[in-house]
């Protein structure tokens, strides 16, 4: 492989990922610089197959971009209408004041993926070039500066070796490189540490979501009705909650998220989201129905003290993948297209100038819009659930929120990262969870099989351990393996147990490219690395 000699493309901005981010960026960028020569390359095998979300869009950023968008058709379809708010408990149910970050007035629930998708094709229309199926694997990075991406080589076998269908991934050269990879992305991972870029923030916590959907009878469907819980099932030192919205032909979106800065390593994501549907008050909305899709994601939830360095020598970063969620709304749509947008117009300015000089001014640009408004003024609602507690959390929000209207003199912060809370298992609180009934509650390994998840066998282990004999001597020795709990695709096992030799077993043609792994493993030992491109999951266009 080391003589394998990889073509190369000469782009003026290369931006990694097809999501709301790097599709806004593009389209932005042919606005301003209609000559100038854009790429954008897709893990996924489509534009749209790696999405998932909620998806109550606010069109703020889209009415920027495309003021035309509904003339242009896009999928925004369905008006959000009924707010509703619980705090759940075991069988009951109380509706609460809804928060102003939960008002959906003038938003539209829809696919994001469909959103995504008509976006990729208005780039299109504009001149940018698209390549799904090419995974980015490598930041080129020549005399301390980033000058593009390669792709991942095709066809390389489980030893390593190249198969006789190998073919050397590609080099695509930039002036300027964006980076738009979503929560965790690989590269962006490791240009913090190349460039430093996270010194002097908060250290990023991370929600993990976990989603449905769901096809249901005419008669309970309730088109744009938005039902947001907090409460039952897990208990007060956990953040989580759900999100479930009519929309659509007959269809609803439920989802699950818990905050990974949990401490039980007893906990499962995937299980508790299972049996929130049993609860009276959720059960309604699925009675008759027919679950047709799965899928999860990470999602970064640290907010405005996170926020790293954006810009280095080369390129920036944009999106979730530099964390521009706004957690109490549990939206980023708009933020993120918001922040590609930004971007564009600070590379599109530093390329009619000079061309070594680099868009920094876009964090200033950031820094003048309403986004670092709108951030600023919601940044201490997370970390006051962190610092306090739910019920803390909860006074902590309505005090921020109803009086001082996101305008504290003063900004909590995130203690730690999510990978150091667990306690040790035998210190915590065994979970019993209820079989499913392959009729509203399900298993991992069926809902994988409608994430439409596939990868090449015969590829290398995607899912790397720096140093494989942790697995047993820390995770399973110390908190009983929680990778198996956690991974929301049945990735990991635990086999050998009744031998007394247990090791770790990883299933990762399974994987759903959530990158919980990547996050929440106690000693950081496990990297989500880049698979062969279009692997993964192929979310249809209602997710």
């Amino acid at each position: 492989m080391a003589d394998a000699v990889r073509e190369q493309m000469e782009f003026d901005v290369v931006i990694v990922g097809a999501g709301p981010s790097g599709l806004a960026a593009a389209i932005r960028l042919k606005q301003l610089a209609p000559e100038a020569a854009v790429c954008v390359v897709e893990k996924g095998g489509e534009v749209g197959a790696h999405i998932l979300s909620g998806a109550v869009i606010e069109p703020r950023s889209l009415n920027e971009l495309l003021p035309d968008w509904k003339e242009l058709g896009a999928p925004l379809t369905t008006p959000a209408a009924d707010d509703r708010f619980l705090f759940l408990t075991k069988n009951g149910a109380i509706q609460l004041p809804t928060p102003p970050t939960l008002h959906n007035h003038g938003n539209y629930i829809s696919s994001l993926g469909n959103v995504v998708r008509w976006l990729g094709a208005q780039a299109e229309a504009l001149g940018v070039e698209i390549y799904p199926g090419f995974a980015a694997a490598e930041t080129l990075i020549e005399d301390g500066r980033v000058v593009g991406v390669a792709t991942g080589d095709m066809g390389i076998e489980k030893n390593g070796e190249p198969g006789p269908n190998h073919q050397p991934g590609m080099e695509l050269r930039a002036a300027y490189t964006i980076f738009a990879e979503g929560c965790r992305g690989s590269l962006t991972k490791k240009l913090f540490d190349t460039f430093n870029l996270r010194k002097g923030v908060d250290p990023q916590t991370y929600g993990i979501g976990i989603k449905e959907l769901w096809e249901v009878p005419k008669e309970i469907h309730k088109p744009g009705t938005i039902i947001h819980t907090v409460g039952w099932p897990v208990t007060t030192d956990v953040y989580g909650g759900s999100f479930l919205y009519h929309w659509g032909e007959n269809m609803v979106s439920y989802g699950y998220v818990v905050g990974l800065d949990y401490k039980n390593p007893w906990l499962s994501p995937f299980e508790e989201m299972q049996r929130l549907k049993t609860h009276p008050e959720m059960r309604k909305n699925f009675e008759g129905g027919r679950r047709i899709a799965y899928g999860a994601r990470a999602i970064s939830e640290g907010g405005f003290q996170s926020l790293p360095k954006l810009t280095f020598p080369g390129g920036c970063l944009v999106g979730d993948t530099a964390g521009f969620l706004n957690v109490p709304k549990i939206k980023g749509t708009h933020t993120a297209m918001k922040s590609g947008m930004l971007a564009a117009e600070a590379v599109a300015e530093a390329m009619a100038g000079d061309r070594a000089v680099e868009p920094y001014t876009y964090p200033e640009k950031l820094r003048e819009s309403w986004l670092w408004d709108e951030l600023h003024s919601v940044r201490n609602i997370r970390p006051g659930f962190a610092k306090f507690g739910f019920w803390g959390g909860m006074i902590n929000a309505a005090i921020d929120t109803y009086v001082f209207r996101g305008k504290a003199p003063w900004t909590l912060h995130l203690p730690h990262a999510d990978n150091e809370t667990l306690m040790e298992a035998d210190a915590a609180q065994r979970i019993d969870y209820p079989k499913p009934d392959g009729k509203l509650t399900f298993d991992r390994n069926s809902s994988v099989f409608i994430s439409n998840t596939n990868h090449e066998e015969n590829q290398p282990v995607h899912l790397q351990l720096r140093k494989p004999s942790v697995a047993i001597d820390l995770n399973w020795n110390r908190y009983r393996s929680p990778e198996t709990r956690y991974c929301p695709a049945g990735v990991y096992e635990i086999v050998g147990v009744e031998e007394g030799e247990p090791r770790l077993q990883i299933n990762a043609q399974n994987c759903v490219h959530c990158k919980t792994c990547d996050i929440k493993d106690p000693s950081q030992n496990i990297d989500w690395a880049t698979p062969e491109g279009g692997g993964g999951p192929a979310y249809p266009g209602g997710m």
